[in-house]
């Protein structure tokens, strides 16, 4: 008898034996003991998570001779015929070479018949997204309306490419991704049965190579007992994936927290004589740094393995979670690039080596001191920033007189820049009612004016952009830019009107002109004050940042430079 691959040979055949998908298996077991079946079913999901299987399950508890049930007794003629593949009223069809519309109709020809041997007809159509357009309308009529003894089971892995008018008329199941540990727990339970030897670290690679498919895993799991000669080892996994052992990550990220550049190295030609892919190892180091950034911030999330769990969290204290982000920051960007570099091993040790180069330093010691010791809450920071008016100069004088007895110390922070926004003339109305707009309102007040009235919205935005022009009696005429038309519409100005009447206790008539050359001899706007107002209060924040000492020694330490975006005006609000 020939050899039956593991796939094959365990595939589950009731629904008890189907690992994971417990979503799914409860609905199509209540809908069978229960007698509720729709006459189409679409199972979709990735490759190799169970659809097929569960269709022929399916198909097998419809035409079990004991009756419909969601446990089929597997001893009749069908259900043995159904598992062997060659039950008559099983009709699978793979729709990614059968695509035509030609075919699809033959298809349905014979629909209409009744069943030669079980109690429904059943179609399993397969990959069915593949199927034409023409394919799609022939067979719309028949989905829609079925004879009773024919059952539709559609899987596919890409449902996004199905009409929505096949959607509509089906029972959809969206089958998920298997879990390592659901995947290695049921390569455990085969290889038991099977009697072979397997570590199970070796099943966790497996599983994690997988991505979700347990097709893939049996199918690893197949190669690996061929290349261990009937042993599973975790050794000979990473010589067959040619995948990184945890153990060689750890030594890694050991080396990168030391700043040996040597072991670094020496690790790197290791990994390459050992013909690992170096997108590979960047992928299993990225994971890493992830798991002990979570470890640092989060230490009460539960955790599958207590060894590798020990190991992470003993790195964890030996760096600080703002250099874990740097580190994840630097090998993203570095498997980014891999493509790009020399040759993958060149490109993999410039990512290690950009990691040891751009920790940050200490500023202002002598031998400059690495930030991968961790670092104290931030609480404590906080307060000690609060306690402290220590000038930034002191405390640089200070780092320097201590670096030679203290091995390290946390700097007190410096305290931020403020650049002091000149105060505005605060503006008081005294102005006492008169009998006349024109002895009150004039260009050397109308900004004054209009600055103290209490405005909102498209009134305030029409004061703000309107120069004064001239006041006669009761009629005040202001000047607009054309552009800046559209805020003089009828409300905005009647509540103008009603607000700066009650400033001056008189009815006012507003008159606003488009007139361009009036409008660029009036005075000025208090739009246009304010945007020079703000324009000398940027000028002054930039000038400071650039002549602070402070900044100076940040920039010459780090190389680094200023981001003129970055430089905001400390306002009275802020302060």
């Amino acid at each position: 008898m020939s050899y039956l691959v593991l796939a094959r040979k365990w595939r589950p055949k009731t629904f008890s034996e189907v690992v994971g998908q417990q979503h799914v298996l409860r609905a199509l077991i209540n809908g069978l003991d229960q007698n509720r079946l729709h006459h189409a079913f679409l199972f979709s999901g990735t490759r190799g998570v169970g659809k097929t299987t569960l269709a022929r399950i399916l198909a097998k508890s419809l035409n079990c001779e004991q009756g419909v049930s969601s446990t089929p007794c597997g001893e009749c003629q069908s259900c043995q015929e159904v598992d062997a593949g060659r039950f008559v009223d099983l009709i699978e069809v793979d729709a990614a070479s059968r695509t035509k519309v030609d075919d699809t109709r033959e298809l349905l020809d014979n629909v209409q018949y009744a069943p030669s041997r079980g109690r429904y007809k059943v179609y399993l159509i397969d990959e069915v997204h593949m199927l034409s357009t023409s394919s799609f309308n022939a067979l719309l009529k028949t989905l829609e309306e079925p004879p009773p003894h024919v059952k539709f089971l559609f899987a596919t892995t890409d449902p996004q490419k199905l009409p929505v008018t096949i959607l509509s008329r089906c029972l959809q199941f969206n089958l998920r991704r298997l879990d390592i540990t659901q995947i290695s727990e049921h390569l455990a339970d085969i290889l038991q049965k099977e009697v072979i030897e397997f570590e199970q670290t070796a099943l966790i690679e497996i599983a994690r190579a997988a991505d979700g498919s347990m097709r893939d895993a049996l199918s690893l799991l197949d190669q690996a007992i061929s290349f261990g000669a009937g042993k599973v080892s975790s050794e000979q996994i990473h010589q067959m994936l040619g995948s990184i052992s945890q153990q060689q990550i750890h030594t890694l990220m050991k080396a990168l927290i030391d700043h040996d550049g040597h072991d670094l190295l020496q690790q790197s030609h290791e990994l390459s004589a050992q013909g690992r892919d170096f997108n590979t190892v960047l992928n299993e180091l990225l994971a890493t740094l992830q798991q002990i950034a979570t470890i640092q911030l989060v230490p009460n999330l539960e955790h599958s393995d207590d060894s590798d769990y020990e190991q992470l969290q003993s790195l964890g204290q030996k760096i600080s979670p703002e250099i874990v982000q740097l580190f994840y920051q630097i090998a993203l960007h570095g498997k980014r690039d891999l493509p790009y570099a020399a040759d993958p091993k060149s490109g993999f040790e410039m990512t290690l080596l950009r990691m040891l180069s751009f920790q940050p330093k200490v500023i202002g010691t002598k031998n400059h001191v690495d930030l991968t010791t961790t670092v104290p809450p931030v609480q404590t920071q906080q307060k000690s920033a609060q306690n402290t008016s220590t000038n930034p100069r002191q405390v640089h004088t200070e780092l320097e007189q201590n670096a030679a007895t203290t091995e390290f110390q946390q700097p007190e922070p410096i305290q931020p820049l403020q650049v002091e926004e000149p105060k505005a003339v605060e503006v008081t109305s005294d102005v006492t009612p008169v009998d006349s707009a024109s002895e009150i309102l004039n260009a050397s007040n109308w900004l004054s004016t209009i600055g103290s009235l209490k405005l909102t919205a498209f009134a305030r935005q029409l004061a703000d952009n309107s120069a004064f022009i001239k006041s006669e009696g009761d009629k005040v005429t202001l000047a607009i830019a054309p552009e800046l038309a559209h805020l003089a519409n009828p409300k905005a100005q009647e509540r103008l009107e009603l607000v700066l009447g009650k400033h001056l206790d008189q009815t006012i008539k507003l008159i606003f002109t488009q007139n361009t050359e009036q409008y660029l001899t009036a005075t000025a706007t208090l739009a246009a004050e304010q945007s020079e107002q703000a324009k000398q209060n940027q000028q002054q924040a930039a000038d400071s940042i650039h002549n602070d000492p402070a900044i100076d020694a940040l920039k010459q330490t780090f190389n680094a430079r200023i981001i003129e975006s970055s430089i905001k005006p400390i306002t009275e609000d802020k302060k």
